[in-house]
């Protein structure tokens, strides 16, 4: 569940927080790695809403987790006709 934090940023609920120091934060240069997108379509999906995140100093970092729940939310299965 996410909980909205401010002006864009979401923040986990505290029944799937896991402690901070096994949290992985990502770039948005890493998440874009990852996802094979650029940069700034990981930043819209930041200010949108539909990637948590956040903000040290003027960059941004994501969970490593939120990227893998992001995909796994988005895939798009292929339906036998």
């Amino acid at each position: 569940m996410r909980v909205r934090c401010g002006r864009y940023r979401w923040v986990m609920a505290a029944g799937s927080e896991r402690p901070l120091n096994e949290v992985k934060f990502l770039t948005v240069a890493e998440v874009a790695s990852v996802m094979r997108v650029s940069k700034m379509t990981v930043y819209r999906l930041v200010h949108s809403g539909h990637l948590p995140a956040i903000r040290v100093g003027r960059s941004f970092r994501v969970p490593e987790q939120a990227v893998h729940a992001y995909l796994r939310e988005s895939f798009v299965g292929v339906e036998s006709a």
